[in-house]
């Protein structure tokens, strides 16, 4: 088979290497790609959001499937340019990335069909949300519509600064038309879990459960980011609880999306809060989560091809999903600066650590070949170093252990990756 990989991060790395281990694939392209992911995929100098170029490509080099790994062309429909054209290819429909991309109708569908979520308000108007805002009780949780990077969820501790962010988000438009919309909903408390599911539009398939870490600083401070590391799985995430979603939110929503004539094909990943009245779900994402990829996809045994190839034929109820029985953590080498102002262009030495070496890995997020061959920094988030272990402790030991193989100047990690892990001790 002839794979195309559309996307340039640590997730696409993941998906790339996953896909390069399935005995199906023969050639993976990926566009545009980036330094780590040239290694084992030829990249192809075309953005994601080119649609027209994208499938002219798939259908010049016969591209038996094409995987979407971002959520812009997702939510931009680029699943219904692909099917258009008669071309395989794994994600949702623009009528069903709507999931994702809208807050609003996201938590429209939750309230309509019961599923588990924070109470909330929608507004369109700022006037009107500064107005609500006045009868709130604090914290309180603003979202912006639309997709922002991960970055436009702000959690608001005071009245003044709830309305310096309504009107950051929906007057400055500090993330463009994404905050032509807002949702202004309770502050729930609790674990939150992250867990990633294939869905064929009838049937869904949850992998193992993750936690991501969105603030830039240790101790949860500093700005949202991308995500700065992860592990899996969350020792929070019960059998109890398994069967709770399970019952009430995920076989629920794919339902959901089923009735509202949005049949939902692809990878949903759940954004849950575990609070003291039960699951409730955070939010909603049509693809893989970065860095979720980074620490999922290693402890996966099924062929990856295979999975995907069920969901898009309606056969994924035949397929048993099976992970190790280990666990695995990623700590995210950034920028110094990140997500504000940073630098680039820095030389990226201990790659070659990592060869041959079973259990750790090295996703390039932000990364590209210099003229004269080397790697160099080109993000914020550069490089996911991820390492397995036997136990969630190891398992973290080993992933900082390997952080160290890694050099460039003006590097920049968290080191409380994991903290929870030894508060569920």
């Amino acid at each position: 088979m002839k794979i195309l990989i559309v996307g340039s991060g640590g997730r696409e790395h993941a998906i790339a290497m996953c896909a390069a281990k399935s005995p199906k694939a023969d050639k993976i392209y990926c566009a545009p790609g980036n330094a780590g992911i040239g290694q084992i995929a030829e990249c192809v100098p075309i953005g994601a959001m080119e649609f027209d170029k994208l499938a002219a490509f798939a259908k010049e080099k016969e591209i038996d499937l094409t995987i979407i790994g971002m959520d812009d062309p997702l939510v931009g429909g680029i699943v219904d340019v692909f099917e258009a054209e008669g071309l395989s290819v794994f994600g949702p429909r623009k009528n069903a990335a709507i999931l994702e991309g809208s807050k609003v109708f996201a938590k429209d569908l939750m309230k309509k069909y019961q599923i588990p979520t924070a109470a909330y308000e929608t507004f369109d108007n700022a006037d009107a949300a500064l107005a609500y805002l006045e009868t709130a009780d604090f914290p309180i949780v603003l979202k912006a519509d639309g997709l922002a990077l991960g970055k436009g969820v702000l959690i608001c501790n005071s009245l003044e600064e709830a309305q310096n962010g309504v009107r950051s988000i929906m007057c400055d438009k500090q993330f463009g038309a994404a905050g032509n919309q807002i949702v202004i909903e309770e502050f729930m408390t609790g674990r939150e879990v992250s867990v990633l599911s294939y869905v064929d539009g009838k049937t869904i398939k949850t992998m193992t459960s993750a936690q991501d870490h969105k603030r830039a600083q240790d101790g949860d401070k500093g700005l949202n980011t991308g995500g700065m590391g992860t592990f899996s799985p969350s020792p929070f995430y019960t059998e109890e609880v398994d069967a709770f979603c399970q019952k009430y939110i995920y076989q629920a929503t794919v339902d959901a999306m089923a009735a509202e004539g949005r049949e939902f094909k692809g990878i949903i990943f759940f954004g849950l809060m575990l609070t003291p009245k039960g699951p409730r779900v955070l939010e909603y994402n049509a693809r893989f989560g970065d860095p979720e990829a980074q620490v999922v996809l290693p402890r996966m045994k099924n062929d990856m091809i295979d999975v995907m190839e069920a969901c898009i034929d309606q056969k994924l109820d035949k397929i048993d999903l099976a992970f190790e029985k280990n666990a695995a953590v990623c700590v995210v080498l950034a920028s110094d600066g990140y997500p504000v102002k940073y630098e680039k262009g820095f030389e990226i030495k201990g790659l070659e650590n990592f060869e041959d070496k079973d259990g750790y890995y090295c996703f390039h997020a932000g990364t590209k070949r210099s003229e004269d061959g080397r790697f160099v920094t080109n993000g914020g988030r550069v490089l996911g170093v991820t390492a397995k272990g036997s136990d969630l402790k190891q398992a973290r030991e080993n992933a900082y252990a390997a952080a160290e193989w890694v050099e460039f100047e003006n590097k920049y990690m968290r080191h409380d990756i994991g903290k929870a892990i030894d508060e569920a001790q």
